[in-house]
């Protein structure tokens, strides 16, 4: 586990790409949020956070739940769902927007076109909607 990558993933960078080319523009984790958001729009007062589908145990294709050490992943993944939801509450209070941009939306059978992330961002930003997510299509 210690290869596994904090910051700068490759979901990371594709969402960020995505963002700029829509016209936004962001900055990049800041100790004033709560949790350790990937990227802050503080023009819009939002949020996002790009969520590895294992590492959070997304009900989609991608996760399944390891077959050996099942005590040790069932206590870690559900860790990081009680920290994630900790973290929503804190932010919504903070009064920031939220949205989850989940991997399964940028990798895989499931994924979604760029076009349409592009779009559902923008749609997303030029709201009022507190939380938003961005999910692959069920395959």
């Amino acid at each position: 586990m210690s290869r596994v990558k904090g910051k700068n993933t490759k979901p990371e960078l594709h969402v960020r790409s995505l963002l700029h080319k829509a016209g936004f523009r962001f900055r990049l984790s800041s100790d004033k949020s709560p949790g350790n958001p990937d990227i802050i729009l503080p023009k819009y007062k939002a949020i996002i956070l790009v969520h590895g589908c294992f590492w959070h145990g997304h009900d989609c294709s991608r996760f399944s739940w390891p077959q050996s050490n099942e005590d040790f992943w069932k206590k870690k993944i559900e860790g990081n769902q009680k920290r994630d939801a900790r973290y929503l509450k804190e932010l919504n209070e903070a009064g920031w927007r939220v949205c989850v941009v989940w991997e399964c939306a940028l990798r895989g059978k499931g994924r979604v076109e760029d076009e349409n992330i592009g779009k559902r961002f923008t749609t997303w930003l030029l709201s009022e909607r507190k939380l938003f997510s961005i999910r692959g299509r069920k395959s």
